[in-house]
């Protein structure tokens, strides 16, 4: 059982890290001049960013931003209630509320992949030709192991 509970503690780490990475990094669209995130554009000569080009994406993107950050605080939240469900349920009950914590979570990161990969014509019509980069590549892991912790929790009933 020890070996269980280290498991599901080192999986819910790794999928909070993915979702800061996601969250915070500036890789969601690469090319050769510039890549962009969430929050702003980095041009690789000189290392300029603005977010002047970000903020002409207009709604569409705040509503990204809000839920990338609901998703890791969510997630978050999800891993405190989990501790503490831990040492405060009892025997053979099960962990409902860390798994709709995670739940949420996982909803957010979909919520928030699903408008940028719908978006991104509109997004990066005025930019050169480039790809999805890793950040984005990774908020799309981050929903698969989201929804996946989520469910183990929902499924997972304490034992002693």
């Amino acid at each position: 059982m020890l070996v269980l509970l280290g498991f599901i503690l080192a999986f819910h780490i790794a999928t909070a890290a993915l979702l800061f990475i996601a969250t915070i990094d500036n890789a969601w669209w690469k090319n050769d001049i510039s890549s962009t995130d969430i929050w702003q554009t980095c041009y690789y000569n000189g290392s300029v960013c603005n977010d002047e080009y970000i903020s002409g994406y207009g709604d569409c993107i705040k509503a990204i931003q809000a839920t990338m950050c609901l998703s890791v605080i969510f997630c978050c939240i999800s891993f405190i209630v989990f501790v503490v469900q831990l040492f405060r349920l009892q025997k053979g009950q099960r962990f409902y509320i860390a798994g709709t914590l995670q739940l949420l979570s996982s909803l957010c990161v979909m919520i928030a992949a699903s408008i940028y990969t719908d978006q991104e014509q509109n997004f990066h019509q005025n930019m050169h030709a480039g790809d999805y980069g890793y950040s984005f590549i990774l908020a799309w892991i981050a929903f698969a192991l989201t929804f996946i912790s989520g469910v183990m929790y929902i499924v997972l009933r304490k034992r002693k």
